[in-house]
């Protein structure tokens, strides 16, 4: 069974490396941000990509995407924005 409105990996860290061309913070290229925004794209892409991306990332990197992504789904916020909310409310 195919999960329904799949969240977008963006964990708000959106800077991409020179050399790999991927973003630090999801591991997704341009090309990959591209088809994510495209309403044609199909729901198993998205979960296939995710996958992709956890593949890209390693070490401290891919673990703090797992933490951040599942925040973003389970709370709707990624770890970097939920920390500034909580330091605009301090």
């Amino acid at each position: 069974m195919i999960e329904k409105n799949i969240v977008s990996p963006c964990i708000s860290v959106c800077k991409t490396d020179p050399v790999s061309g991927f973003c630090y913070g999801c591991g997704r290229s341009n090309d990959d941000k591209k088809l994510w925004k495209d309403e044609n794209t199909s729901e198993e892409w998205k979960l296939n990509n995710i996958e992709e991306l956890k593949e890209r990332l390693n070490g401290w990197q891919r673990e703090a995407f797992e933490a951040s992504y599942k925040s973003k789904k389970d709370t709707g916020l990624s770890l970097i924005k939920k920390k500034l909310l909580e330091a605009r409310n301090s």
